[in-house]
């Protein structure tokens, strides 16, 4: 699965309340084969670190990803003139969200 097919899917799937317990990865087969060849390509690097730095990069794709929804506000404007209108979609709130985890975390 493509990360904008989990974005179309997360759009529509996304209600519920979220459990604060911590959970275990268990990758498929296939993400486990591709894991340990990277890890055999790159024996230097714990799998665990390229893991997270594997979801380090899925999420700042993920984040491009978000799709933009044009809102009828101007917010600004481009070097040309023409009018930049407020993003409605999914983008604001993650940024937002992602701050304030953030700081949560910053503070523990």
């Amino acid at each position: 699965m493509k990360i904008r097919q989990l974005v179309q899917q997360w759009e529509q799937h996304a209600t519920g309340r979220l459990a604060s317990t911590p959970y275990q990865v268990h990758l498929d087969l296939e993400a486990a084969a591709r894991l340990a060849a990277l890890s055999h390509m790159y024996p230097k690097r714990r799998p665990e670190d390229l893991l997270a730095e594997l979801l380090g990069a899925a999420l700042e794709d993920l984040e491009a990803s978000l799709p933009y929804v044009q809102g009828t506000q101007v917010v600004a404007n481009d070097e040309e003139g023409n009018p930049i209108y407020e993003d409605i979609g999914p983008t604001p709130r993650f940024l937002e969200l992602a701050r304030h985890y953030r700081q949560e975390l910053d503070t523990e």
